[in-house]
Parts: C-alpha cells; structure tokens; sequence
C-alpha cells in the first residue's frame, strides 16, 4: 500500500514559532494597556431622536476614537452614559440627576437646548461637575455665572453685531425681530435692538411666535406684519419652526419683491440638511452662521464621518455635518484632554451629611472631588480643532468671524463675511489687521426675494389701505400758510389749503413711490386750534399723527421726540419795530452830516488853506495884491470857491498848485461824503429810538409774539423778559394795531418773529416797519415724522429736488404774488453823522502838504534876502528885522517871471515906482517927483528913519546929503533900482 503523505518541512518551523511568540506578546500588551488604565465616566445628554442629537452623539464618538488612537499611551479612558433627554426639560434634568447621583460621572455633554441647559447648569454646579454644551447658545445661560458651565459654541448674543452691519450698509431704518417665545428666543432681543440702537435703526414691533403653533395663528401675525410698513425682518427660531413661517409667509405674498429676510444662525447652520420641498420657501432670504476654516483634516473626517453616520442612521438620508457636529468633536476632544491632565486621585463623590429623610434627591446629591481640577484643565485647553482654534475664555468659545449666506436655487450662497475688526468684507484675509478701514461695506452679488438684484428699501407703504393721518394747525392769522376753513354745523374741514400744504403736495408728487395721505386739523369740534404747536408736535410722537405739516419750526427740543425733514424755508428769528419818516421836519437837517468837531476842522483848514495859498502868491501873483481887505477877501474867496471847483483865481507858484491839489482831493473827498449823508437822511427813514432789545428790557417795554409760537421761549429764557412784558398777536394785523398803540397804551414797542412771517408784514405794511438786531439762528419750516420714520430721507430729498427746481418759485407766487417787496429798507443803513474819526487822515496830508510848502517857501525866501539881515545894524534888534523882512515879503519879486513882461513894457513910466526912495525927482530921468517921496521928504524929521537897498547895502535916513539928494554911492543904477523898505517913528 502506498503512502501518499507529504514529508514536513521543517525549515518553516521557526519562523510559524517566531509569530507565535509575536502574536503572544502583542496579547499580553493589550491586556497590560487594559489594566492600567482607569474608566472615567462621563455623561451624555442629548435629543437622540432629533438630528442635532444624533450628527452631535456621533461626532462625540468618533472623537473619543480618534483621541485615544493618536494618544494610546494616556491613563484614562472616558466611558460614555449616554442619556435621552427626548426633547423634554424635565426629562433633561431627570437624566442629568441620575448620571450625578447613580454613576457619578465627571462631566456632561450636553444638553441640546438652552431651556434644557438651564435646569442642568444650576444641578452641575452644585454637585461641581462641569456641564459642556456645544448647541444650548442662548445668551442667558452666561447669567448664571456658573462656573462649572462651558459653552463649546458661539452664544447667540455674537452674532448680532454682524447683523447690524449687514442692516447698516443697506441704509434700512426700521426692522422687526420675529422670534421664538421661549428663553431661546427672547434671551437674543435686548442684544439684538441694542446693537440696531447703536447703527440708528428702529424696532417698530417684535414678533413673537408660540413653539406650538398653528398655520392660523402664523397667519394672523404675519398679516399684522404686512400691513406695517416695515419690510425688513429678522428670524431667530428653531430650523423646524422656522420653516414653517417661512412657508407660510410665502403663501401669504410677503416673500415678494421689497421684503427682506435675515436669519440667526440656529436656522442657517441647517439649511443644508434642509429638504428640497422647504428650502423653496427661503428663496433670496441671507442668513448668518459662524465661520469655519477649511482644512485637510476637516475634509477627512467628513468623508469618515458620513460613512460612519449612514451606517449608525440608516433611515436618515439628509444629514449633513455642520458646525454644531464639529464643537461636539471638538469639545469632546477638549474634555478627554483635561480628564487626563486632571488625574484618577480624585474621581470620587462626597456624600452630603442629610439625616433627614424627607430630603429630596437634589438635597442628597454628592459632590465632586475632581470637578475643580477638571474645569481648571478645562479652561487651560487649547488646540487647533476641526472647527478651528479652540480655547474657552470665562467658559465660553470666542468668536472672530461670520459668513453670510444668500439662499438661491437649491442651495446657498456665501456673499460675504464680517469680522470683529473690519467687518463687512466680499473676500476674507485674515491676515488684515487693519481696524480703521473707512471703505464702503461690500457683499457679493445678492438676489433678494422676489428673484431680483435690486436692493429693497427696506420699508413699504402700509397695504392694509391706511393713508397717512398728516396733522395740519389752525391758525386765526397769516391764513397764507395754513388756511384751514371750517364748517361749523358739520363740524369738519371744508377745505385746506395753504403755502406749506402747496409745497407738501410738490414734495410727495416728486417722491419716487406714492404715498397715501390725508390731512386732518388739529381742532376742537368748535374748529379753534386744539392747543400749541409743541402740543401737535407731540401728536405725531403719540402715535395719534403720522406726520405734521404746516409752519411748524425746526427746534432743538420738539427733535427730541420727533424728527424733521430738511427746512424749505429760510430761517432766523429777528426783531421788528416801526419807522417814522424825518424828512422835511427839521429845518437844521443840512448840518447833522457832519459832527460839530468835523465842522469847526473843516472851516480851520478852510482859512489855513487860503492863508498858506495867500503866502505862496503874494509877491508873484496881482490877483492876490492889493488893499489888506481885498486880499483877505481873495484867500477865503480862493479857499472856499474849492467846495464847488468855482475859483477863477490862477495860481503861479508851484508850492502853491501842489497845497492846492492836494487841497481838492480833500474837499473832494468831504463833499461827495457828505453827500451821502445828507441823502441818507433826506431819504431813508429813522428808526425808532428803541433799536436794541436791551434797551426793551431795561425800560420795561412790551414786546410781541406771534401766538402758540416758540419765541416766547426765547423772550423768557434766553433774553430774560417778564411775562407780564409779553403781548400775544395772532394776525398781521393785530401785530399793526399793538404797534399804533404803542408799549404806553398796551400796545408793544417791538415784535419778534420768524423771518417768513416777518416778510410778509412788512410786505403787508410796506413802509412803516423795519428788523434790526438780533437776528436768532434757527433751521425754517420742515415737516415732522415719528422718530426712525423711513419716510424722512426720501421726503429731505425730495424737498430738495422741488427747492431748487421753478415748482417752488410758482408756488411763492401764488401766495404771495400780491404782496411787493419793501425796497430801501435795509437795517444796516445807518443814520449816525460822519465824524472827525473818518477823516482826520485826510486832514492829516493837507496840513503835511501845506507846511511843507511853506518850510521850503520860507528857506528860500531867506536865503534870498540873506544880505538884508547880513548887512543891517549890528545894534537893529530881532524884532526891527522882522518887519524888515516883512516890508520885503510885502513888496512885489521883480525877479519872479510873471512880473518880466511887465517890467519891460513899463520901464521908461515905472521910475518913480522902483526909485521911491530918491528924494526929488529922478536927475537921469524926466520923471516926475512921485508923490509919496514927496511926503516922506516933508515928514521926514529927526526921529524918522528910512532904509534904502542899493548896490546890496542897507542905508539909513541919516545917510542922506543935506541938500535932500541922495548920495552918490545910493543913486540907482540901471542895473538895480532902489526898493524903499519903510518910514517909521522911532520910539513910542
């Protein structure tokens, strides 16, 4: 028989003992790595039906798996209780009771929700387990200052920033939050409208909708909500809930172009896992969810994690991981890390000492020797997770940047980002540290609801078939503004006209969109005004209006409670007083030009000018010769003929043509002066002699203002009047009538008012009233709103179009067509004389002018008369040589050109005229003895002198020969005649 076994190999026996021996040892391994390390307990609390629960149950696991296989080596190993908390608070925290109490876990996870969280947060803190919640983001759960609570998420609260941004760079100025009543929903409302506060955004409404509501309910608030005329709403709700007003609001036509949608990012963080049926009704809707940085590993482990997910959750097909999975992980991985830094030496409860046995389960719970250790490691924790940097900061995860999402098609869209430091961005760089960005927010392209690119303005007229109620004033005066006529019986309007509601009518026509009105009197039912204007401002800020028009003035405190549109009126408040006409009453009008000191300087320089004119000509000019009489008359002919250009003497000497010049430009310059004021008094009238408010207060005068009117407030408190000073007008004409009496007989002595109503009175009274100082700043008529009203920017701006096109001119004419303009009446004419101060410049070059000419008049005269004083009598005192000097001014300068004609033409008849010195008659001449040598031959006795020139010497009486005859060194020469200088008594 044959054998058919085969014969072993031996050679394969040591290598099969060699993996034996392998396989043996990498056994005992395992269980040596089993017994040392130490369970630590940890509880899980979670919604396991809902989706959060499940994606957050499954993220916890794989976190579990991947930190101890990348950290074999650590001593501990958290085992995991896992909890239901089935969507129920009580269940919550029954299920957080016996995790603390029966298996005394170190530290929870969970629970899902923030009402859920409450209740735990309050158990963990007094058994000193640390809670970490990576999905409960209400913002008043960091109220309770627990420090054994950890927040492994963003907290609602930080988001709200973004969206204002968002709010803000669209220029939207009301919006409406619509969220979920419960503690979730309402934790986020004082954050929200603060932040909207901060960008001047008004909350007109809040929207609040029950968790357990139905399609009916929806429907009635989402109706009151359109018929508002905010568009602009703010969603923070479950995604579930959300949903379902969405769809709702679509149904109901508020999805529609002009409204905008913005979601918190409890609803945005699902919009992935959202069905395609529901996500047809987020169409053009933006959304806010934080952002999380792309990474490698983020990629891998979506790729594990949906495997993983698909394998636990077979019947749930449109889970996707978002950010809520990823602090799950997160926070899992954070919690493995401080339990093995915290250690096992502590692991234990202390049991509370209670002998009572009525004590409840809470009263008996234990308390934690690791939990300080544990938060502690906790808080020191930081790594780079999935969903970014990790490290909690007074137990809360920090935030730094927001996406922004815009739902189009099937899916969404990320337009944009905010950042805590430059906010508002297209494209996110990190690395930009730059905070003073002043550059225009940018979003990318977004097509908002109603499958359109075009921005909505972010408010509506209400659809509801409401018009405006605009508030008009009635007024008994100036009915050219406001003119509200009433009908007594029917006790109603019958009709409402006036400039203010013409130029109303222009602006809301020049609007881009149509605006229902109707204008309503502010009247009693007996059609007398219904209180002040203040009072109807108040009206609109009541609610009772929802705008004013009328002459209703921009002022500081009515903006307090409402708002104004740009003025369409000019502004101020002045002062009004009468006038009264001075022309042809005062016979002595022709002298107040001029101040008295001006005409005495004037009439001074007359005489000094035709006196220095006088001395510069006598000796060379016959029209300045003669009798003393005719030569003062001639000056001050000369002087004063300069007034009018009139003087007909012909001046030779240039000194004196320069003074004269000079002379005329000055007497120029004072005529044509004071014939402006002399006009100015004929012709303009005089004001009152009260031209300064002050000097109605001093003396206790009355003064007017215009009924209802915020310039009593001015009269009181600025300018500091008594009320009993204080008179009331409501028309023009009663102003005129306290005018006539005057501040004596009850009447006013001055009237302030705005500068519209102003114009108008002096138009009306054209002639017998001016304004004068002070003028007080104010902003003119304007239209008021409700505070936050949207209509206000399109309303300014409209005002504009129609101010600066000819709409506003034509209605000006309509009203005030018939009324002519005053002409003259300007308050900064002023009636004061002119004075010495205006002029003495002036005065100042004629006089430098003149005795500057007779400076240089006199040195030369001197120096040509030089050898009349060099060659006098030692013992001649200074007073006989100034009337030496004086005898030679007096006498004509031969040598002057304007006396050589002359000379030559008379020189054969002149002898005795140039020789009157010669005693007798001429030897070489047939002249006859001049009559005047006759005389002073027979008179001239012992105590006589006279002085004779010849040949440059002076020569005395005494000096004569005894026959009468001259000398003959004296006798003249035809080269020089002789000049007798004087004949005087000697002595007293």
């Amino acid at each position: 028989m044959r054998n058919c076994s085969k014969p072993i190999n031996f050679h394969l026996l040591p290598i099969i003992f060699l993996f034996n021996i392998l396989l043996l040892d990498g056994v005992v391994t395992q269980t040596q790595i089993a017994n040392t390390t130490s369970p630590v307990n940890v509880g899980v609390v979670l919604d396991l039906e809902s989706l959060v629960g499940k994606i957050g149950l499954s993220c916890i696991n794989m976190a579990l798996s991947d930190f101890y296989a990348i950290y074999p080596h650590y001593k501990t190993r958290v085992v995991l209780n896992t909890k239901d908390s089935k969507e129920d608070v009580v269940q919550a925290a029954a299920a957080a009771l016996d995790l603390i109490r029966n298996v005394q876990v170190q530290a929870i996870i969970g629970p899902r929700s923030s009402m859920q969280a409450n209740f735990v947060i309050n158990m963990g803190n007094k058994s000193q387990v640390p809670i970490i919640s990576f999905s409960a983001t209400s913002p008043s759960l960091a109220s309770l200052q627990s420090s054994y609570f950890f927040l492994a998420a963003h907290s609602a609260s930080l988001q709200v920033k973004a969206i204002s941004s968002i709010v803000q760079a669209f220029g939207w100025r009301e919006v409406v939050p619509i969220y979920v009543d419960n503690l979730f929903g309402e934790s986020i409302i004082p954050y929200l409208t603060d932040a909207l506060q901060e960008i001047n955004t008004n909350v007109p409404y809040l929207s609040v909708i029950p968790s357990s509501v139905t399609n009916d309910q929806i429907d009635k608030e989402l109706y009151k909500l359109k018929t508002m005329q905010t568009r602009v709403f703010i969603v923070h709700m479950t995604i579930s809930l959300g949903s379902k007003v969405l769809a709702r609001a679509k149904q109901i036509g508020m999805m529609s172009e002009g409204f905008v949608w913005i979601m918190t990012d409890t609803m945005t963080i699902w919009l992935r896992s959202t069905e395609a049926s529901t996500i047809d009704s987020f169409q053009g809707i933006l959304g806010v969810r934080s952002y999380v940085p792309q990474s490698k590993k983020l990629e891998n482990f979506k790729v594990q994690w949906k495997r993983q997910f698909q394998q636990d959750n077979p019947d749930t097909t449109n889970a996707e991981l978002n950010v809520f999975g990823l602090w799950a992980y997160d926070a899992t991985f954070a919690l493995a890390m401080a339990i093995e830094k915290a250690g096992t030496a502590n692991l234990r409860y202390n049991k509370t000492n209670i002998s009572n046995s009525d004590a409840t389960d809470l009263e008996t719970l234990g308390i934690s020797q690791n939990g300080p250790q544990l938060i502690q490691e906790l808080s020191n924790t930081r790594f780079r997770g999935l969903s970014g940097d990790f490290h909690f900061v007074k137990g809360q995860l920090q935030y730094s940047v927001f996406e922004i999402v815009n739902v189009n098609g099937n899916g969404e869209r990320i337009v944009g980002f905010w950042t805590s430091k430059n906010e508002l961005v297209q494209k996110l760089d990190l690395t930009n540290t730059n905070t003073n960005s002043t550059s225009k927010p940018k979003l990318g392209p977004i097509i908002w609801p109603g499958d359109t690119t075009l921005v909505p303005r972010g408010w509506e007229i209400a659809t509801n078939g409401k018009k405006l109620k605009i508030g008009v004033p009635v007024k008994n005066g100036f009915p050219e503004f406001v003119d509200v006529e009433w009908d007594p019986i029917s006790k109603k309007a019958i009709s409402i006209k006036g400039y203010c509601l013409d130029v109303f009518n222009a602006v809301m026509d020049n609007m881009p969109y149509g605006v229902p009105y109707e204008y309503s009197p502010f009247a009693t039912s007996e059609g007398e005004p219904a209180g002040s204007y203040n009072d109807l401002t108040d009206q609109v800020y009541y609610g009772n209006y929802d705008a004013v028009v009328g002459d209703i003035s921009i002022v500081a405190n009515r903006s307090l409670f409402v708002e104004f549109t740009l003025p369409y009126t000019e502004s101020g408040v002045t002062m009004v007083v009468p006038i009264r006409d001075n022309r042809q009453k005062n016979a002595w009008v022709f002298l107040k030009p001029l101040t008295w000191d001006l005409w005495v300087t004037s009439a001074c320089f007359f005489v000094f000018i035709g006196f220095v004119v006088w001395l510069l000509e006598h000796r060379i000019n016959e029209d300045f010769r003669g009798p003393p009489a005719y030569q003062v008359g001639t000056s001050l002919w000369f002087s004063l003929s300069t007034m009018v250009f009139a003087h007909r003497e012909r001046v030779v000497s240039n000194l004196a043509r320069f003074v004269v010049i000079i002379w005329c430009f000055v007497v120029l310059i004072l005529t044509q002066s004071y014939t402006a004021s002399l006009t100015s008094l004929l012709t303009v009238e005089q004001l009152q002699p009260i031209t300064d408010i002050n000097d109605l207060w001093k003396r206790k005068e009355s003064v007017g203002y215009l009924n209802g009117s915020f310039v009593e407030g001015i009269l009181l408190d600025r300018l500091k009047f008594d009320k009993s000073q204080l008179k009331i007008y409501n028309s023009p004409q009663e102003l005129h009538e306290l005018f006539t009496k005057g501040s004596a007989n009850g009447g006013i002595s001055a009237a302030l008012d705005e500068m519209p109503y102003i114009k108008l009175f002096l138009a009306k009274y054209c002639g017998k009233y001016t304004t004068v100082e002070p003028t007080f700043k104010t902003d003119g008529f304007g239209f008021v709103f409700p505070k936050g009203s949207p209509l206000v920017p399109d309303v300014s701006r409209a005002i504009l179009n129609v101010t600066q096109s000819d709409k506003m001119q034509q209605i000006q004419n309509s009203w005030f067509k018939n009324e002519i303009a005053c002409p003259g009446l300007d308050p900064s004419v002023s009636s004061h004389s002119l004075s010495l101060e205006s002029f003495w410049g002036l005065f100042l070059i004629a006089g430098v002018a003149s005795i500057s000419a007779l400076i240089i008049f006199a040195a030369v005269f001197l120096y040509e008369q030089r050898h009349a004083l060099l060659q006098s009598r030692s013992e001649t005192s200074m007073w006989r040589r100034v009337r030496i000097m004086s005898r030679i001014f007096d006498q004509k300068d031969l040598t002057s050109h304007t006396f050589k004609k002359s000379e030559a033409r008379d020189a054969n008849s002149s002898c005795s005229v140039h020789s009157v010195g010669v005693v007798g008659s001429c030897p070489n001449t047939n002249c006859p003895p001049s009559p005047s040598t006759s005389s002073m031959s027979n008179q001239t006795g012992p105590s006589d002198f006279v002085f004779y020139v010849e040949h440059g010497r002076i020569i005395e009486h005494g000096d004569l020969s005894p026959n009468g005859s001259a000398s003959p060194e004296i006798i003249p020469s035809p080269e020089r005649s002789p000049i007798e200088l004087a004949n005087y008594r000697h002595g007293p």
